[in-house]
């Protein structure tokens, strides 16, 4: 059983991202600001939060700047506006995915199925499924530790980050544009994902480049997207 961290301080949404979620199975933990949520990861064991943005006490920005300080656990944004600005400053400061309101439950659902596959992969609760390794240049992911080096030197990746480094160095060279790599580590439809999908290649780039500017590995190609150059 997975534990899955709600917090909104609108009391209805959280009743009912409690109802979705248990009918799949979840343990679900309930706070309603950003200061009750850290309370709660501080004591109990959570393996996903869903994370509303606009609260009182705490805001959602800051409790995931915080919570990112000691944790790679899946963030999944509550956000009740339409525009990209809160979803990319979420995704900036860390958290992995967003969902907007009013909430489709079987969207709920999915994106949390697929947050929580993906952390669990990377975790050690997860019987390995190939011994492989990929190495370009300095990089070196290990798929079965799911441990990823520069230079001989540990990159934290993040689960999202992880899977699409790993896409790329499966096929060195090759071109993907933003909503290939949206359909393909998201496992969803990938209408409207380009933002989504430029800030973890930042975040790649940060970690794994000496210079983010100018990539050694991680291209971008003006008008098609992004490849890993060998």
């Amino acid at each position: 059983m997975y534990n899955v961290l709600v917090c909104d301080d609108e009391r209805d949404i959280v009743s009912a991202l409690r109802i979705y979620l248990t009918a799949e199975g979840y343990q679900v933990y309930e706070a309603y600001n950003g200061k009750e949520a850290l309370e709660v990861l501080a004591r109990e064991t959570i393996h996903l939060v869903l994370m509303d943005i606009m609260m009182p006490v705490m805001d959602g920005i800051t409790a995931m700047v915080k919570l990112r300080e000691q944790s790679n656990v899946p963030v999944i944004m509550l956000t009740a506006r339409s525009e990209d600005t809160d979803k990319v400053l979420g995704l900036n400061i860390g958290a992995d995915d967003y969902v907007t309101k009013p909430f489709n439950p079987v969207e709920v659902q999915a994106r949390v199925k697929s947050q929580l596959r993906r952390y669990m992969q990377l975790g050690s609760g997860v019987t390995p499924r190939v011994v492989e390794t990929l190495t370009i240049g300095g990089i070196e992911l290990d798929d079965r530790t799911k441990e990823v080096t520069l230079d001989g030197e540990r990159a934290a990746l993040t689960p999202t980050e992880y899977d699409i480094l790993k896409l790329l160095m499966e096929n060195p060279g090759k071109v993907y544009s933003p909503a290939q790599i949206y359909a393909a580590v998201w496992n969803d439809s990938p209408y409207g994902t380009e933002n989504t999908v430029a800030v973890h290649i930042r975040h790649l780039r940060e970690k794994l480049e000496y210079n983010p500017a100018e990539p050694r590995y991680l291209k971008s190609v003006w008008g098609r997207g992004y490849k890993l150059e060998a």
